[in-house]
């Protein structure tokens, strides 16, 4: 048995924010997050490092490896060190949390010699985050993007993938990325609650398949609720983009753009600061690393 293991699982951005009434949709992209974990002989001590913001809080690591070691009954026997490297900003709403449980799900059960279905490996990093007290609901939607890849659309409070939409085009997503740091935990719940009915309708639309509208709209609204600038979403369609908007409760803004327009896009976002990622839409599974 190994006692060492590594593994990948890929960012997302929002489509349908479900934390209005617990019905999302998320798209996967090519950002990524790596963890690796070594099992150790100390049981109840988990030490974690998140080498790329070593500032941030440890407690989703320290979480996520316990619910894999209490799933397989294993938590009397191992402690684990946990290290995990990332090119995706946390708390800017592009799913850090979502990326670091999926791979450190999987990294766990390659440490163990485990197998386990995907579903399960989705749920247990949901727990995780959900007991971390670093998502509100969950965020299945954002999980399960991670995971599959290519474009989820979910009933979160079920935790049912409605839809999995594997995309032919994979377009270049522009993300604009400001300095300041927002977490999921600490927004207002409330004023979001206010627009359950427009998301759902937006939730509606997405399933019918269009998604590009129903992304924009969503980060419209959304951006107006949380008192965000929505003048940089239409910047993005002046300039070409297929669909603009904020991506989870923010402040970042991902833009699904045309490979001709991209250019187009990025001149018309310089003028804001920031900082521009540029990435793909992601069709790949999350996976361990051999």
């Amino acid at each position: 048995m190994a006692l060492s293991g590594r593994a990948v699982a890929f960012g997302a951005v929002t489509v349908i924010n479900a934390i209005s009434c617990g019905l999302g949709a998320a798209l996967g992209i090519r950002l990524r997050t790596e963890a690796s974990v070594e099992l150790t002989d100390q049981p109840g001590r988990i030490e974690g490092r998140i080498l790329s913001d070593p500032q941030e809080s440890t407690v989703l690591i320290e979480k996520t490896v316990t619910h894999v070691l209490r799933h397989f009954g294993v938590e009397e026997e191992y402690g684990a060190h946990v290290e995990t490297r990332s090119n995706i900003p946390i708390a800017r709403g592009l799913k850090s949390s979502s990326a670091a449980a999926n791979a450190i799900v999987l990294a766990v059960l390659d440490a163990l010699g485990e197998e386990a279905d995907d579903m399960t490996i989705v749920n247990l990093g949901v727990d995780a985050a959900l007991e971390a007290g670093v998502t509100i609901t969950g965020a299945f939607d954002d999980a399960s993007a991670s995971y599959f890849g290519g474009l989820t659309i979910t009933d979160n409070r079920e935790r049912k993938i409605l839809k999995h939409i594997r995309m032919d085009e994979q377009h270049p997503v522009l993300i604009y990325v400001p300095p300041k740091k927002a977490y999921t935990a600490k927004s207002n719940v409330e004023r979001m609650q206010l627009i359950a009915k427009e998301v759902k309708a937006l939730h509606r639309m997405a399933s019918l398949g269009d998604f590009w509208p129903a992304m924009t709209l969503n980060g419209i609204i959304y951006s107006e609720v949380l008192g965000y600038n929505v003048e940089i979403v239409i910047d993005a369609l002046a300039a070409g983009a297929l669909a603009a908007g904020l991506s989870g409760t923010g402040p970042a803004v991902a833009a699904v753009v045309p490979q001709e327009k991209l250019e187009e896009v990025k001149g018309s976002w310089r003028k804001y600061g920031g900082t521009l990622i540029e990435t793909r839409i992601n069709s790949e599974k999350s996976h361990i690393l051999r």
